[in-house]
């Protein structure tokens, strides 16, 4: 199946093309929208601690795809949620936005996450008893926008991601890829400027991880939004221009694909 391009956004820029063909938004100079620093994360568990994040140095600019992959167990996922503020560092710093979010209030953190991010799980987590452009809508409403102001945004993103003819269906009476075409339509329905996926292809087969992934790249190539996705698919992660790879609570390996460099575990850098 065909998958449209999405329209250009308000935040759209510049293309470039990586080394691997794909058209992608080039990085915006300036500040790093993410920047973590030794970010460490720990859990008890029947009394002894389990140490997932080791000090995790990472930036990601503004408008870059990135994957991160690694073996389970790695910290992908945890590192994913402390970025999006789903859960916090045992220490170090993480700016998302030019915010330190680790010294955020509950209140606030919530505030920049609604603001910021947009997520993607490998669960599309729809709301069964709302249909497809409900589903898209509702970040809109819970934010206390009209239906008059959202549903027409829920339903172009529809158009867009190939459910023009879907739209008043529930998740039941939808196949597992259009459930996360809705989830992703929903996911950037507020325009985020921070896009993050965990396994989103996971539960679907290669036709429909294909398209998943085509989608990735046009959210990012007309709207400029990051996009950061925690993978195993070997093709998707193949395809990204910048991947970042995880072992044992750290970085093992950074490499930008579209540079041809690749960077040693714990190097930093603000230069695009």
């Amino acid at each position: 199946m065909h998958v449209q391009d999405p329209a250009p956004g308000p935040m759209a820029r510049a293309p470039r093309v990586c080394s691997l063909g794909h058209v992608m938004t080039a990085p915006v100079p300036g500040p790093p929208l993410v920047v973590a620093r030794n970010v460490r994360k720990s859990f008890r568990h029947m009394g002894r601690t389990l140490d997932v994040l080791r000090g995790i140095d990472l930036e990601i600019q503004d408008g870059e795809i990135v994957g991160i992959v690694g073996p389970s167990g790695a910290g992908k996922s945890t590192l994913l949620h402390c970025i999006g503020t789903l859960d916090v560092p045992t220490s170090g710093s993480i700016r998302l936005a030019g915010e330190e979010v680790t010294r955020l209030p509950g209140s606030r953190l919530a505030e920049l996450r609604n603001r910021t991010v947009g997520f993607v799980f490998q669960f599309h987590h729809l709301l069964p008893e709302f249909n497809a452009l409900e589903n898209v809508a509702m970040p809109g409403l819970v934010r206390g926008l009209s239906r008059r102001e959202i549903e027409p945004r829920a339903q172009a993103l529809l158009e867009e991601v190939g459910l023009r003819d879907r739209t008043l269906h529930r998740p039941g009476e939808l196949s597992g890829g259009e459930q996360q075409r809705v989830a992703l339509a929903r996911a950037i329905v507020l325009e985020p400027r921070l896009l993050l996926a965990d396994e989103p292809t996971g539960n679907l087969d290669s036709a429909t991880s294909a398209q998943i992934h085509d989608l990735f790249f046009a959210i990012n190539r007309h709207r400029g939004t990051t996009i950061v996705v925690v993978t195993h698919n070997a093709a998707l992660a193949a395809s990204m221009p910048r991947v970042v790879a995880l072992r044992d609570g750290s970085v093992e390996r950074d490499e930008r694909k579209n540079m041809g460099a690749s960077l040693p575990a714990g190097a930093i850098t603000s230069e695009q």
